[in-house]
This record gives structure tokens, sequence and C-alpha cells, in this order.
């Protein structure tokens, strides 16, 4: 019996059961969210409504992640919450996944006895057949692979959005940077083949979807696999060969094995959007050596020269990490230097603190958290600065935003609608008095008429509003019909974030 066979079975006993999975991470975990989501459905699950917030479903999965800091305290505070409902709830399962439970295994179901179910990031697909076998023998069940068995894009999908999705290329990473614990629980890259790529994507576009978001946790060495060093400048290329396929995004590259030939092909692929995320981690040429990371300081700039060169509108945005062991206040400069340089258009920025299972973790001189947090105030300030700058040069500017459904906290009060520009800067826009509302996926073109720090915000008059109804509109409107909802274009959720359609990170940890 096939591992698709196994899953799909339950359906006729699981029909009235309910599901949630919780994700913290990184847009990977998001990804990896999306199929355990669909194989739960393909198992004859229905998701919890939105609308009962305060209820638990029957089956509760967590997909962590065990990079940030405290991924350990939050997921086992969430399962201590959930510990005296499942008493009550007979029937009631809980499952861990992800990052954080293959690297702590039997520790969750030692600390966690109630738990029901743990499995790795090799193994997502076993999770209806590890729920229904924990039901039927009455006890836990503990599966963690040390390998990949089935490639995840393989797997049944229940995609969060229907204007946009993300599209894994690879899996795993060879690079071993010392404050990373990933490489250890995703295991060695696997890249998959160009035309399955095109495939997941064509089939998206014929869904609706107008954007996709390439993912990797090295995007940029997809290919090494098979022997083809320039395969991910030509997979962009053919991208742009898709019909119907609109803006296309990547992340997140290594600047170490990023290429000219990527460039080009950025510049030359119309539906490539202006719009890069090149992770920095440090300033310090010195910092740079300790974590690893086989580029240094001038090489990074010189990239974003290369780019910005071929791409004058490009956005570029970066990862920080303040505080790493051994960082000097001359250290920290360097990286100050290195940000004033750039003139990043967002930065997530991270203190340092102990992976157990990292090599920097075991690293003599180790901050003092007093430090490392004055030092993480000086950076944001910093960035805030250049972020309110840079976005101030865009003040006049027309731009083509792709509406999303969530309009942001203050949406009730400011009457207004969000979206992504092209270069993936976040837009607040209001709907000029007579001109019709659009829906999630559509397209408005408008100006810039006010800026701040982290988003962009346009008041146009009738004449300056222009809307473009598209396939991703048709297609969320054919998503609330199928789901008896009604359509409330920038409708705002519950957290106030604003997005594609799908969860995304903060800028600042």
């Amino acid at each position: 019996m096939t591992e698709q066979q196994t899953v799909s079975n339950p359906a006729t006993e699981e029909s009235s059961r309910t599901y949630e999975v919780r994700t913290f991470g990184c847009q990977m975990n998001v990804h990896d969210s999306e199929r355990l989501s669909g194989l739960l459905e393909d198992a004859g699950l229905s998701r919890k409504p939105e609308e009962l917030n305060d209820d638990v479903a029957d089956v509760v999965v967590f997909n962590t992640c065990a990079v940030r800091e405290n991924a350990d305290n939050k997921l086992y505070g969430n399962l201590g919450i959930l510990k005296n409902i499942k008493a009550e709830r007979p029937g009631m399962q809980i499952a861990v996944g992800g990052c954080l439970a293959q690297k702590d295994r039997d520790t969750i179901l030692k600390k966690a006895p109630w738990v029901d179910v743990v499995f790795g990031t090799h193994n997502i697909g076993s999770l209806p057949t590890l729920l229904a076998r924990s039901e039927h023998n009455k006890k836990a069940e503990l599966e963690i692979l040390e390998s990949l068995d089935v490639f995840p894009s393989t797997l049944p999908t229940r995609r969060e959005s229907v204007y946009a999705g993300w599209v894994s290329i690879s899996v795993g990473c060879n690079n071993t940077c010392t404050f990373c614990i990933v490489p250890s629980l995703r295991g060695k890259e696997r890249d998959r083949r160009p035309g399955e790529i095109l495939a997941e994507i064509q089939a998206l576009v014929d869904d609706g979807a107008i954007e996709v978001t390439l993912l990797g946790q090295n995007v940029n060495s997809y290919g090494v696999e098979f022997g083809d060093r320039l395969a991910f400048g030509k997979l962009l290329r053919a991208c742009g060969e898709i019909e119907g396929l609109e803006r296309v995004r990547f992340t997140s590259p290594h600047p170490a094995a990023f290429t000219d030939d990527v460039i080009e092909a950025m510049a030359e692929t119309p539906n490539v959007m202006p719009q890069l995320h090149m992770p920095l981690q440090s300033g310090s040429d010195k910092v740079l050596k300790e974590m690893r990371r086989s580029y240094r300081s001038k090489k990074f700039l010189g990239i974003l020269d290369k780019v910005r060169e071929r791409i004058p509108h490009a956005a570029i945005t970066t990862d920080i990490i303040v505080g790493f062991p051994g960082e000097t206040e001359e250290d920290f400069q360097a990286t100050l230097d290195v940000v004033e340089a750039s003139r990043f258009s967002s930065a997530f920025t991270f203190q340092y603190s102990k992976r157990p299972g990292t090599p920097a973790a075991s690293l003599e001189d180790q901050l003092p958290k007093a430090v490392v947090q004055k030092r993480y105030e000086r950076l944001t300030a910093l960035q805030d600065r250049i972020a309110k700058e840079e976005n101030a040069k865009q003040l006049g500017r027309t731009v083509e935003v792709m509406v999303t459904e969530q309009s942001g906290r203050k949406a009730e009060e400011t009457h207004r609608l969000a979206g992504r520009a092209q270069d993936q800067r976040l837009v607040h826009f209001s709907v000029p008095e007579g001109a019709e509302t659009p829906r999630p996926g559509d397209l408005v073109t408008l100006p810039v008429t006010e800026v701040a720090a982290f988003h962009l915000i346009s008041d146009p008059s009738i004449d300056q509003y222009s809307l473009r109804r598209s396939r991703a509109g048709d297609a969320w409107d054919r998503s609330q019909a199928e789901s008896c909802g009604v359509p409330t274009p920038g409708a705002s959720n519950a957290a106030g974030r604003t997005n594609l359609g799908m969860p995304t990170l903060k800028v600042r940890s």
C-alpha cells in the first residue's frame, strides 16, 4: 500500500472532525503547513472555521521552528494551555512537527506526555497515518526520519491564498553557518527537477494565481544536486515564459553563490519583480569568518551595486544578527557602516542567542544581554531612518499594487485597503468616491502621496486611480462562493498583519 493510499483511507471516519495548524517560523514552515493542511483535508478533516477563534479544533498541529529565540518556550507554553482542554475532550489529538520536533524528539513527549504525535521535517506526509495509529493504539507515536522520504511538493496542499503561492524548488542546505541549526534538521540540499517546478507553477496559474515565490534554504544554489550551477537563472527565465504569471519572487539567496547570470535573468525577465532579499548577517569580515559565511563585506556591497546598476528601482532587504560571540564595538560599527552603504528598504534584525547543537553556542566571548540590546537598538534606529529616507524617494511615483485580503490594524479607522507594490513595499490606499472597489488579487495603479518608515500611502483622486480586475480576483470570488463566504475586500485580520494572503514574519525579532 502506498503512502498516498494510507493517507486517504480514514476519510469517511474523520468527516466530522476539525483541525488547525499553528505555524512558528520561516516561510519554509509556512509552506510546510500548507502541505499539512492538505494532508489532513485529504484524510477527511475540515479546517476549523475562522469565526470560531475561541474554540480549539479536534486535531491541533504545531509546525515548529528551532531557529527563533524562545521557540521551545513558545511551544511548551501553548502545549500547557491545551493540556486541560484535551483532558476534557475525549478524542482530541495534538501533534508536534517541524524543526524543533526534529531536534528535540522524545524530549517533547517527556515534557508534554499528553501530545499524541511527534514527527520531523523529513516525514510530514506521515502525519495522518501517525494520528490514526496513535488513536488506534491509545499511545503517543514518535517518528523522526534522518532523510527525506517523500518530496513535500508531491503531497496534497491547501493553499493559504488563491492569488499568490509558495513553490519550493529545493529543501535542505549544504552550508555550515555556525549560528544555524537548519542543515542538521533539514538535511543536505535536495533539488527538484525544473519540469516539476514549472508544472506546479503552471497549476497555480491555472487555478488563478498571478504571483509565486520560489523557496529554498539557499535558493540560488539550486541546481547543484544535478550539476548545473546556472540552473537558478534558467529557472527564472523559464518563469517568464508562463502566460498569466505576473509576479515572480524568490527567497532566500546566499551572497556567496549569487552570480551575475542571476542578476541578468532578474533584469531581463519582465515578471521577476524588482526586489531582492540578500542576507548580510554581519558587516564585519572577522565576524563573517567566525560565522562561516563564505563572503566578505566588499563582495556583498558589490552584489548590491550590480543589482542596482541593472535594476535601478530594486528594493533590497536583508537579515542581520547583532551580538554574535566575540563581536567587538569595532565589528558592530562595521555592520552599521555596511547598512548605511547598502540602503536597505527594510531589515529582519535579530539579537544573537545560543542555539544548542550549533558551533557558535560553544564559542567563548558570549556577549552580555545588555550590550547586545543597546547595539540592537542602535542598529534598528539606523535602519528605521534609512527605510524612511528610501521610502521618501517613492513620493510622487506611480505604483502598481496587488490588493491583499488583509488591510492592517487601522483599516476601520482609515478606510484604506492594502497591497504590495512590485518591489514588495507595503502600500495602504484609499478608493476614491465613485470608483470601483478592488477584490483581493486585483491590481490598482495609483500615486504615492505619503510615506512612513514601513509603508507607503496613496490617497488618489478618481482620475489618478486605475483598477485592473484580474484572474486572481476572479479566483478569490470563486473561493468565497465555494466557502459560502461573502466577499469583503480589504477585510482586516485579527492580528493586524498585512501580507500576500500568506503569513509573514515581522521585520524585527
